[in-house]
């Protein structure tokens, strides 16, 4: 599930009043109760972590080594994650940066192209940690236009049905019609 333009504002003062605050704090409610609907209630379900697909556009500073490594640090921070290993290699001839926070509770990559003020994010936390939190930090510290956060949670179990209908059709491979175009033209090869 996608989420436009600042659907993810998480961990903001609540306590300012200014109209922006109040688009933020609107987000926010929105964004957790999003969040929550794609992902379930983490206390009551047993899940390896949240995994987040965060696209900015119309981000600024994008280039900036050094700034990109201050941002991911504060994106840890404001998570609650435990910062192992950092490392960021900027990338020519795009001049964008390419990178990722090793975390104890996993990882935060990035990838950007500045010229087209764009930046891709991956961000997968497990335990108490918050993915969620980066976004906020991310949108205010690129000052990117438009943020959009694809949400998953990762490793949940399935739901138990009480019954295995596909139990018949384990062991058959699917139609041609049904196999990925990949597949389909590998076998044709």
């Amino acid at each position: 599930m996608a989420f436009n333009d600042t659907l993810f504002q998480l961990g903001m003062d609540l306590t300012r009043s200014s109209p922006a605050q109040k688009e933020d704090l609107h987000a926010s409610q929105s964004a957790r109760a999003a969040l929550e609907d794609t992902t379930g209630n983490r206390g009551a379900s047993s899940h390896a972590g949240q995994h987040l697909i965060i696209d900015l556009f119309g981000a600024r500073r994008l280039d900036d080594v050094g700034h990109v490594e201050r941002v991911l640090k504060r994106c840890v921070e404001a998570s609650g994650a435990t910062l192992l290993h950092m490392h960021l290699h900027p990338l020519k001839p795009t001049g964008g940066v390419t990178g990722v926070a090793v975390l104890e509770e996993s990882h935060i990559a990035i990838h950007s192209w500045p010229k087209d003020g764009y930046a891709a994010l991956d961000v997968f936390m497990s335990g108490p940690a918050d993915a969620a939190r980066v976004v906020p930090v991310l949108k205010k510290a690129f000052e990117a236009r438009e943020v959009r956060v694809t949400a998953q949670l990762r490793g949940a179990a399935p739901k138990k049905t009480g019954k295995r209908k596909d139990k018949a059709k384990a062991g058959k491979k699917p139609a041609a019609a049904a196999r990925p175009r990949a597949i389909r033209k590998a076998n044709a090869a």
